[in-house]
């Protein structure tokens, strides 16, 4: 998918490195299929992504088979204990080999039964003694990038790229900070929304509490507002505050093990959550469907999978209460944008750096132009090679 300087310029016609005199990224990227696609293209397919918890694939065979922005994965926890992950095709005819989650000793293809080992190699296949310069070697499955990062799992479709743990910086000292347990917690539940509005719609709404006194007043009771701090760094940014001190269920700090509310958000669409309360943690993944259709789902880690009432309520608040909220704002953001009556806006910054300002947001969208900008750079690139 190609992008041109002129259509770069474009989008990002007003903004600035200082987000107090730039304007947003214009309305184009989120209402146009174009943009869609090279969202896909050139950020989804070259960023890390996330899929599950170590935990989630203990033992040997067990394996995840996923949809990672169209194309086909699996990740399979291997003999020795380590991970290994492959685009999920048979290289016969091209079925796909494995779907949903299980474990196994051998991949079979469900098609023609071409067999593989679970750290890719091809075993056996019907009738092969028989082809003339048939190398088992020439049918091995291709294997993508995968880093176990927090005890998390990641994939990169991208060969190339930079390691997770160098570009995020100091981001895992400030997980492991604050939440020393996560290797131990289980998945307990999953929420899943689809959302109509752009994948970037829904990151800019989280990436700012400007709105949370006007929309969000239940969540302002969660939190201690006036301790609410931002910080930019990288490919991240992170979110900090007190537990409220008005009583709700959702939130309980009465003998908990986790008094902060702590936020990140790791580009392009993960963000990483510490709620207070017993020991927990939180991944909610903004999935591009369409240029105006977002997938959302929401996993809860707690130490056991047996949840305490408080641990129930803090997820029925988030899906009756906070959720709707939210989906709401972004959906008509996203039937605004289509309007005359809208093209940019402006930022609101707090020099403090408090949770009422969007300099998280101008500092998504400068990632955003930042990664356009590198493929205008590479189509050029590859042009002027192919002149020479």
């Amino acid at each position: 998918m190609k992008l041109s300087t002129q259509e770069v310029e474009r989008i990002a016609q007003g903004w600035d490195q200082d987000a107090a005199k730039a304007k947003s990224i214009h309305k184009d990227a989120y209402i146009n299929a174009h943009w869609h696609d090279i969202d896909r293209a050139h950020i989804f397919r070259k960023s890390w992504q996330y899929l599950c918890h170590e935990n989630q694939l203990a033992k040997p065979g067990d394996y995840l088979a996923a949809q990672l922005h169209g194309q086909s994965i699996f990740v399979c926890r291997q003999s020795d204990g380590s991970l290994k992950a492959f685009y999920n095709v048979c290289k016969h005819r091209g079925h796909e080999l494995l779907s949903g989650r299980g474990n196994t000793k051998r991949i079979i293809c469900p098609y023609h039964a071409w067999m593989y080992d679970l750290d890719g190699r091809f075993l056996e296949a019907r009738q092969s003694q028989f082809i003339k310069g048939f190398d088992n070697q020439d049918f091995c499955l291709d294997e993508i990038r995968l880093e176990t990062f927090c005890h998390l799992i990641f994939v990169n479709l991208d060969q190339n790229a930079a390691s997770l743990a160098s570009q995020s910086e100091n981001l895992a000292t400030e997980i492991n900070t604050f939440a020393p347990d996560l290797k131990s917690l289980q998945f307990a539940h999953r929420l899943t929304y689809t959302i109509k509005a752009n994948w970037k719609s829904v990151v800019d709404n989280f990436l700012e509490c400007y709105h949370c006194p006007v929309a969000h007043k239940d969540f302002c009771t969660l939190v201690d507002m006036d301790s609410y701090k931002v910080k930019t760094h990288g490919i991240y940014s992170s979110h900090m505050a007190k537990a409220g001190q008005i009583e709700n269920k959702a939130y309980t700090t009465d003998g908990a093990t986790v008094t902060d509310h702590a936020v990140w958000y790791l580009w392009p669409n993960t963000t990483l959550m510490r709620y207070p309360g017993r020991g927990n943690f939180m991944i909610w993944r903004f999935i591009p469907v369409g240029p105006e259709e977002t997938y959302e789902e929401f996993d809860f880690f707690f130490e056991t999978t047996d949840l305490e009432e408080s641990e129930k309520e803090a997820i029925r608040f988030i899906d009756d209460v906070l959720q709707p909220e939210d989906i709401g704002l972004v959906e008509s953001v996203q039937r605004g944008m289509k309007t005359p009556g809208y093209s940019q806006g402006r930022y609101m910054v707090d020099p403090s750096g408090s949770g009422l300002s969007e300099h998280a947001v101008h500092h998504f969208h400068g990632l955003v132009l930042k990664h356009y900008q590198e493929a205008t750079d590479n189509a050029t690139d590859n042009a002027t090679n192919n002149d020479r």
